[in-house]
């Protein structure tokens, strides 16, 4: 596909050297650069143009780049030294985009952490990433940082209220009808709007961007206990890069919601580091919204050239099954919208495409890759957007699909599927690749080979490659369903069982079964017009009917819910190991 970004030649981001623009797509040399130079080039470019919105006030570019030039040098005034940690709790706001470049214009190594994570989860988090300064907000102090205080190696406190960068009267009057949530600090923090003022120039720090790292971040950990990523300066910008060449028609006027946390991959690089590369501005929730107040948002907020909606799949869910959403102004609000951290259903995006007007697409990305691996075509034609695949490489990014077993061996182009010889685990290589992971050489062995002097990193998901080059994911290695021999994968039985017009959202998992090794469940949302209209025992019929029978669930169970992380991936893992079936196995298995 021959891009043409919107980038100007005479931008400070590419080598001449690279071509302009058609070569860019095919062999960009990415810029050797410090993330934070991403915040300072807007600044110089746009200083006017509004950078974020949140709690209806607005930042522009030269204010941002001011603020993190000012935080930054009270945080080195603090003793921050370069190559040490800085953790981050807090949510989406001004205070989190300001403190996450402040921090790396220093040299210094931001953390994001979950805001909705327990003590303990925190803690781990620390000590695993070697924190010794913590900006955090004050509403989550006590019920989430005074349990482990003493536990953990925390130099610097640093707090912040929600609505700092409200007006004063505003602050009081939300404080006192409790819209706004606060804390007073503890008295050994030091107040984040504080050090605003008192800083001005930071120093300038020496940063090598390919080797420096620029944030630790944790991997989701569902397949075990989360590790720290090291993405470099170099690893983040280039995926910001490779990203912007891909939405080459976006401008200043266009808004990104900023909805995915920004302590997330997804989130940091698609939303906030995307942005600044082409002066539009990014709309901050500091949760995810309900659909009533988001859609009031796109209808006041947005501008008539539309917002890119970045998001899970969920999101895309909930709006296009909301039943109100005619009440809403937003037609034309959205100009594309992009579905990552996890599968997008075939159904979903024809529903919400149906509804809204606004082309939807597929993503793939995982945190080792800063995240974004590869993304289906944008403005193309229906059948190549909605190709059920994850795309094509991002540029600069290449994948080949490898053996399980022995990844050294290529396998190929294949057919679909059912051609087993062609389905491998995904490996991809691009400047976007992590170092490894924190302080855990033996993982990073496992996840990160060399061929032919190039690192290549094994994704741990499971597809085919067709003839385009394109990939379909079937399922991740370890969530693969071995049923009497048969390897079947949930997401190839999720699409398939997901075609019943009943069914708004669904996840399979495989059940432990001593007769066929282990058997297929399925949880199923109905849509609520189907609430009494169908069973159980009717849908598993209509899939003995519809779909080969070693893919058909044994058991399906109707619940309110599917369970998701905060960036709606879902928690297959959790249906399965909560799941009377598996855990009457597991406790038969280990009687003494």
């Amino acid at each position: 596909m021959n891009l043409k970004s919107n980038i100007s030649p005479d931008s400070p981001w590419f080598s001449e050297t690279a071509g302009w623009p058609d070569e860019v797509s095919r062999n960009p040399e990415f810029p050797v650069r410090p993330l934070d130079s991403i915040i300072s080039d807007a600044a110089s470019r746009w200083p006017s143009n509004r950078a974020a919105r949140f709690l209806g006030m607005d930042m522009t570019y030269g204010e941002y780049n001011r603020y993190v030039d000012a935080f930054a040098d009270s945080l080195y005034k603090l003793g921050i030294k370069k190559g040490e940690t800085v953790a981050i709790l807090l949510p989406n706001s001004f205070q989190y985009m300001i403190s996450y470049f402040a921090i790396m214009r220093i040299g210094a190594i931001v953390s994001g952490i979950n805001p909705t994570y327990k003590p303990l989860e925190i803690k781990h988090q620390l000590e695993t990433v070697k924190a010794k300064y913590l900006i955090f907000l004050d509403a989550l102090y006590k019920e989430k940082i005074e349990p482990i205080k003493h536990d953990i190696s925390i130099k610097v406190f640093i707090g912040t209220n929600i609505a700092d960068f409200l007006p004063w009267h505003k602050q009081k009057l939300g404080k006192l009808l409790k819209k706004i949530p606060s804390a007073p600090l503890p008295s050994d923090a030091v107040s984040f709007t504080s050090l605003l003022k008192s800083g001005k120039n930071p120093p300038a720090i020496e940063i090598d961007p390919v080797k420096d790292p620029a944030t630790y971040i944790m991997t989701g950990g569902t397949t075990g206990v989360p590790k720290a990523a090291v993405l470099t300066h170099y690893n983040i910008l280039c995926n910001a890069l490779q990203v912007r060449m891909w939405f080459y028609r976006s401008n200043q006027n266009i808004a990104n919601l900023g909805i995915l946390p920004f302590f997330h991959a997804f989130g940091m690089t698609a939303i906030m580091n995307l942005t600044p590369l082409y002066g539009g501005w990014v709309l901050l929730f500091p949760r995810p919204p309900k659909m009533e107040e988001l859609c009031a948002s796109l209808e006041k907020d947005i501008p008539k050239e539309g917002t890119i909606f970045i998001g899970a799949e969920v999101l895309f869910q909930r709006m296009a099954d909301f039943p109100d959403l005619k009440k809403y102004k937003i037609a034309r609000k959205l100009f594309l919208g992009v579905s990552g951290a996890g599968p997008l259903h075939r159904a979903v995006q024809d529903r919400f495409e149906s509804v809204t007007g606004c082309p939807l697409v597929e993503g793939y990305g995982l945190t080792e890759a800063s995240p974004v691996v590869s993304v289906n075509p944008l403005w193309c034609s229906d059948d190549q957007r909605r190709s059920g695949s994850i795309g094509i490489p991002l540029p600069g990014t290449k994948w080949r699909i490898v053996d399980k077993s022995d990844p050294t061996i290529e396998l190929g182009i294949g057919s679909g599927p059912d051609d087993k010889d062609h389905i491998g685990e995904i490996a991809v290589c691009g400047p976007q690749v992590m170092q490894g992971y924190l302080d855990n050489p033996e993982e990073t062995a496992s996840h990160i080979i060399d061929v032919d002097g190039e690192n290549w990193l094994l994704t741990g998901d499971i597809g085919f490659m067709n003839p385009h080059g394109q990939v379909t994911i079937l399922d991740r290695k370890k969530e693969l369903i071995k049923f009497k021999g048969y390897s079947v994968f949930p997401k190839d039985v999720e699409n398939l069982v997901g075609k019943h017009e009943c069914i708004s959202e669904i996840a399979v998992a495989g059940l432990p079964d001593a007769d066929s090794g282990e058997v297929i469940k399925a949880w199923v949302v109905l849509k609520e017009s189907w609430k009494s209209k169908i069973t159980e025992d009717e849908l598993i019929k209509w899939c003995m009917e519809n779909i080969t029978h070693y893919k058909v669930p044994k058991y399906i169970e109707f619940i309110d819910e599917i369970p998701k992380n905060m960036v709606g991936k879902v928690l297959r893992r959790l249906l399965r190991e909560n799941d009377p079936i598996y855990q009457e196995y597991f406790a038969s298995s280990h009687k003494i």
